[in-house]
């Protein structure tokens, strides 16, 4: 299993497919196995060469316990490209994956040919978290010791009403989930990283063209926080996927890839 030496802590990745060099960025307890089969064989297809990894602590990535914030986890995927070789890739970053892209295009903006966030929060006072009712629930549901009530409640929040109504749907995603499990421990680390977040005075820095992408129905965090980022940017196109729960990628797995190969493709550079 390929892993990498970065920052006194052993990464795991894979990298698949020929082409343009694309770093994928999980979110708060994702793993590399969590882009899912469909998205990452239409990225394949859209000619990206993909690089997707597991942040410290979690997935195959080594054991962790001390506190981290996202600015250390976007040195993690710096350090990572420096790794593998990669100069200048585009990047997407979803979710937590989106904080640390953004934190990552702020201190390293030579590294990145574009930048895509998806279902993202930059901070501030104009940025919305999730209701805390869901929060409850899944905070309860995760501690509760019972993994399928967690998964369940996970998946539930995490798609669109419509997409879990097809329990055809579910499967899949608890393939996913238990094939890599993450750690509850470092799982609350990165909740406390995330909370610390606030990169919405310094958005306008970014030069990085870049593309916003976020679901009407995202319960995780509601789809104004898109709206939010893509006016703090100085260059960024805003695409709205209505009726699309957090998880946009895993419901619509070829349309967000056309989406990101129009972005990253189109604005190639020398």
């Amino acid at each position: 299993m390929p892993t990498a030496s970065v920052n006194g802590t052993e990464l795991y990745y894979e990298t698949r497919g020929a082409g343009e060099p694309l770093l994928l960025i999980q979110g708060m307890s994702g793993t590399h196995a969590s882009w899912g089969e469909p998205f990452l064989a239409a990225l394949e297809a859209a000619g990206f060469q993909t690089l997707r990894y597991d942040h410290r602590g979690i997935g195959r990535s080594t054991a962790w316990r001390e506190p981290f914030t996202l600015p250390e986890l976007a040195a993690d995927a710096a350090g990572l490209l420096d790794a593998v070789g990669w100069e200048r890739p585009h990047v997407l970053g979803i979710s937590m994956g989106g904080m640390i892209a953004q934190e990552l295009a702020l201190a390293h903006p030579e590294r990145l040919r574009t930048l895509s966030l998806g279902c993202t929060y930059a901070g501030g006072p104009e940025s919305r978290m999730a209701d805390p009712a869901d929060l409850q629930a899944l905070s309860e549901a995760m501690m509760s010791g019972d993994r399928e009530r967690a998964l369940r409640q996970g998946y539930e929040t995490n798609v669109s009403r419509a997409f879990a109504a097809d329990e055809a749907n579910y499967a899949p995603f608890h393939t996913m989930a238990t094939s890599v499990p993450a750690s509850l421990p470092v799982i609350l680390l990165q909740m406390q990283a995330i909370g610390a977040h606030d990169a919405s005075a310094r958005l306008a820095d970014l030069r990085t063209p870049t593309l916003v992408v976020h679901g009407t129905e995202d319960r995780m965090l509601p789809v104004s926080n898109g709206s939010v980022i893509a006016a703090a940017l100085p260059d960024a196109t805003l695409e709205l996927l209505d009726g699309i729960g957090h998880m946009f990628w895993w419901e619509q797995p070829q349309r967000s890839a056309d989406l990101l190969a129009a972005h990253a493709l189109g604005a190639r550079t020398p």
